[in-house]
């Protein structure tokens, strides 16, 4: 007589191995993951060659041993954000609230980059936030606040800090919009995304220790995305720097309603499926042309249509 467990049994068995947790970091195909019920972090592998797995994911995942798991199903996101060029995709996370774009007054930041973030913001309906850093720079002032009026004017919030200089005045400016919300830093290398995780973590750098370690990543690596909890609630989301930020995956439709300028015109075209770039009775090129909607900011627009409609599926 075989010693096989009869099927059914085999999928209580299974089902008891089965744990859910919450996904606080990513590095290539290895994740770290904090189960729900408060144990010991432990590294998982996504099912299969393909992996769609996020920082910020619930999962449901088996223990293979004491410290591993394989990722067996991840549940429903309420969005996920992510980059992409035309022939591929980088997550970035998932479950988000809001963006904290970090710029600062040097070196130089990209209002390029600064669109896009703001577009992704939009598409994916998360409250975005500009923080300017290093304002005690105060020849590169000006400069900056000149550049971002015109963010301003549309709406976004601005936050000016000097971490460094100030870190109280920082940490208290940066708290009220932080405590209670999952939020994802956003920002190129060289901006202070690191000095303000520091600032606002206890012990940042010794659970960037810990995770690489866990990661098998190497000690020092700032190439992995990873998710810290916030004293006062909520949690900080830190992603690698980046100088890219593409949004092929968009679509046309969600691009145009991704531009809070736009919104209040979309009616007004004289063709339903006005693209909003050369047609005759445009109402957003009417606004671009006296001055209502600013012509960099339609300039990001055009190029982004431009990049949706390269992609290769």
């Amino acid at each position: 007589m075989s010693g096989r467990l009869p099927k059914a049994a085999r999928a209580a068995a299974s089902a008891q191995k089965q744990v859910h947790g919450l996904v606080v970091a990513a590095h290539g195909r290895h994740y770290l993951v904090v189960p729900d019920d408060g144990g010991a972090p432990l590294q998982c592998f996504p099912r299969g060659k393909k992996s769609e797995v996020a920082v910020g994911d619930s999962v449901t995942y088996e223990a293979a041993s004491a410290d591993q798991g394989v990722i067996v199903a991840i549940d429903a996101r309420r969005n996920l954000l992510y980059r992409s060029d035309q022939y591929k995709s980088k997550l970035f996370a998932a479950n988000l609230d809001q963006l904290l774009i970090v710029l600062a007054t040097e070196p130089h930041f990209s209002e390029d980059l600064l669109g896009r973030a703001l577009v992704a913001a939009e598409a994916n309906e998360l409250k975005p936030l500009i923080m300017l850093n290093k304002t005690d720079v105060e020849a590169a002032l000006p400069g900056a606040r000149t550049r971002l009026a015109r963010y301003r004017e549309l709406g976004y919030p601005v936050v000016e800090v000097s971490i460094r200089t100030r870190p109280d005045e920082a940490r208290a400016a940066l708290g009220e919009h932080l405590t209670g919300h999952s939020t994802l830093l956003l920002g190129q290398s060289g901006m202070g995304k690191s000095t303000l995780v520091n600032l606002l973590v206890p012990n940042a750098e010794v659970a960037t220790r810990e995770i690489s370690t866990a990661l098998n990543s190497g000690r020092h690596t700032t190439t992995y995305t990873r998710l810290y909890p916030l004293p006062e609630g909520g949690s900080l989301t830190d992603s690698p720097g980046f100088q890219e930020f593409g949004l092929h995956h968009l679509t046309e439709g969600r691009l145009e309603r991704a531009f809070p300028e736009f919104r209040p015109l979309l009616a007004d075209c004289r063709f339903y499926n006005c693209h909003h770039l050369h047609e005759p009775g445009c109402a957003i090129l009417d606004a671009v042309g006296n001055g209502r909607i600013a012509r960099e900011r339609h300039a990001l627009y055009a190029q982004l249509v431009h990049e949706a409609s390269q992609i290769v599926r």
